[in-house]
């Protein structure tokens, strides 16, 4: 059946709706939003996905986010006051956000940028797990904790690493209580995740 929207607006519905989590109907909301906002609230949106998608790329030392105008650093590395001895390592950039919200966590971050999916063809090589090891051995890392989300694939990952990490002498411990098994660090709130934290436990090999 053919689209009752003009061409332009037809491509906005359809732009929208690849994005994640947004629907057909979610779509036609925000693109009839979207043309009836004035033009220079358009424009900023316009300008600010431009904006990120120009400046922010990878940290060269965490894999989290970062300004490139910063140096190539996110902000987290580039905070002298963290402790460089402790390391946590965890699967998207988003995880960072919610464990920063629990100020339970003063330390350093590492973001594999993924996890081990053999189904969806992701094993060890497509994530940062070689520039971890590099790390532990460069930074002077005492513990690592594994904060890879409590589902089937979080817990792979977390035992692979742990394989990997407790040969060359550090201390490896895995969030534990509070997050429940399937869950997301993404979606726990901030008292929950940092019982976690407080709980984490080491990893046996």
């Amino acid at each position: 059946m053919a689209s009752p929207y003009e061409g332009p607006v037809q491509r906005l519905i359809d732009e929208f709706g690849r994005l994640p989590g947004v629907g057909p109907k979610s779509a036609q909301r925000i693109a009839f939003y979207l043309l009836n906002v004035p033009r220079e609230d358009a424009n900023r949106l316009a300008g600010a996905i431009t904006d990120a998608k120009d400046r922010v790329s990878w940290c060269s030392r965490c894999f989290n986010i970062a300004d490139i105008a910063e140096g190539g650093l996110c902000v987290v590395c580039r905070d002298e006051r963290r402790d460089p001895t402790l390391l946590c390592v965890v699967e998207e950039p988003r995880d960072i956000v919610a464990i920063e919200r629990t100020n339970e966590f003063r330390g350093r971050y590492h973001v594999l940028q993924g996890a081990i999916r053999p189904i969806e063809g992701v094993g060890p090589e497509q994530l940062r797990v070689k520039e971890l090891l590099t790390r532990v051995g460069e930074e002077g890392v005492k513990e690592v904790i594994l904060a890879t989300n409590p589902n089937i694939e979080g817990e792979a990952t977390a035992m692979y690493l742990a394989r990997l990490l407790k040969p060359v002498g550090l201390q490896v411990s895995r969030i534990a209580s509070g997050l429940p098994v399937g869950g997301d660090l993404e979606y726990a709130d901030e008292i929950t995740l940092g019982r976690a934290f407080e709980g984490r436990r080491l990893v046996d090999e």
